[in-house]
């Protein structure tokens, strides 16, 4: 299942009208690119040291093991000080030798900036070219251009999760269970599903030719389909009956522009059901507003500290609810996992930290750092890391995540048979004797 990587920040401080975090599902593109070869090259620097270390060591005596020493220690070259001329001198020496002329000057600016926050090895700050940063803020706003319809990867082949209402998807005919076998005549066996979504969505008004295989037939089909601007809908709910009682079964799949609203207009609605208990179910969510993620915390929890952090000074800072607190006598469980990250981790950190909710599922990602987003002047924006969060009660969520108070797992043959003992557990503890009621079992989407 797919987890996805980064939503942030906005810029922080009083000019900032809104505080962003959390993880940007599927933007493979440049800048994001460079940070990961960045990782990659990081990453088995890392491995390399941990292999050679590990290796057998011929002992004489008493002598002890050798150690390895200085690791993640900077290169010699970033120990010296250097001269900014050297920087012209090798823009010039591009300009003059490169083999593939003319060469852009705007792209090799971009190129150099991407460079400079890259090469702090934290992919978390990231700079985004004009391009890149306008695609990244329609994330933000829970809007994009594609044709409307959830997918996943099951049992190893592109599969319709469901098309979203309204959508150029519904409107073509895909339906919940179908298959994918081809996109514009190229062939999906093996496909990753970032580079099936990065081909089908695309500009409204431009069409893309699906070749699908409907559930039951074994004829596939050819769809053409316009493309359109969707707009996700962050916050779903509905109600289960369970052991005679009525249990609200909360989604959020992020905290978008649109979440506290439609949060709201959720908890307004489910309070005039009069439930028993309520399914807060983030799994998957990879965060978004960090104001959206305290308002919602703040339907539990009332008037106290959501989440802390803390600066590279020492400073601190306390993000404190001040909401309405509706849901704080109403039995919660919570459903986590590793995709859960960021704001999501915020809310199920807090909750479990005052006791106004159970943790049920698996750990969560571990996404605990804060980043700045400023929009500069020409369209580009940098994000860049700032500070840590930590729960109420002191524990840092960054690489260490929520540990839930009962760990169940989902696994891949649960979830291609459309098993949620995740769910069956909440709704168990919520309603007793539930677990025997068959639930539909949760995706990892992505939506074209």
């Amino acid at each position: 299942m797919d987890t996805g990587t980064e939503k942030i920040p906005e810029q922080q401080g009083a000019a900032a009208p809104r505080q962003r975090a959390g993880i940007l599902r599927n933007y493979g593109i440049g800048a994001l690119s460079a940070v990961l070869i960045v990782l990659s090259f990081f990453g088995g620097a890392f491995f390399q040291s941990r292999h050679q270390s590990a290796a057998p060591q011929q002992q004489c005596g008493e002598q002890k093991p050798g150690q390895v020493e200085n690791q993640g220690a900077p290169p010699p070259f970033a120990l010296k000080d250097v001269d900014f001329n050297g920087f012209w001198d090798i823009w010039r020496t591009v300009h003059e030798r490169y083999v593939h002329q003319p060469v852009s000057d705007v792209q090799m600016y971009y190129g150099s900036v991407a460079g400079m926050v890259a090469s702090l090895g934290d992919p978390y700050s990231v700079f985004f070219d004009p391009d890149t940063a306008k695609k990244f803020s329609q994330e933000l706003s829970g809007t994009f251009e594609g044709i409307g319809a959830e997918l996943g990867i099951k049992k190893d082949k592109l599969t319709v999760i469901a098309p979203l209402p309204g959508t150029p998807a519904e409107k073509a005919g895909l339906k919940p269970g179908d298959w994918i076998v081809g996109i514009d005549g190229a062939d999906t066996s093996g496909m990753l599903l970032d580079d099936a979504v990065s081909r089908i969505r695309g500009p409204k008004g431009t069409s893309v030719k699906l070749t699908v295989l409907h559930e039951g037939t074994r004829d596939p089909v050819e769809l053409t389909i316009a493309r359109a601007t969707i707009v996700v809908q962050s916050v779903k709910w509905k109600m289960v009956s369970r052991e005679g009682k009525l249990i609200a079964v909360i989604t959020l799949s992020h905290f978008n522009e649109d979440t506290e609203a439609r949060f709201n207009e959720a908890v307004r609605s489910v309070l005039l059901e009069n439930p028993s208990g309520v399914v807060l179910d983030m799994r998957n969510n990879p965060g978004g507003f960090l104001d959206t993620a305290v308002k919602v915390a703040g339907e539990w929890v009332p008037h106290d500290v959501i989440v802390e952090e803390k600066f590279s000074d020492g400073t601190k800072k306390d993000y404190n609810s001040d909401g309405n607190y509706r849901f704080a006598d109403l039995p919660t469980v919570v459903l986590v996992n590793g995709g859960s990250a960021s704001a999501s981790e915020i809310v199920a950190g807090a909750l479990k930290d005052h006791g106004k909710a159970r943790i049920i599922g698996e750990q969560t990602y571990g996404k605990g750092s804060v980043q700045d987003y400023s929009e500069l002047a020409d369209g580009s924006a940098l994000k860049l890391t700032v500070a840590l969060w930590y729960t109420p009660k002191g524990t840092s969520i960054d690489k260490n995540g929520i540990t839930p108070d009962e760990v169940v797992k989902l696994s891949d043959e649960d979830y291609n048979n459309d098993r949620d003992p995740q769910m069956d557990r909440a709704l168990e503890l919520l309603a007793p004797g539930a677990a025997a009621a068959p639930t539909p079992a949760p995706t990892a989407p992505a939506k074209p």
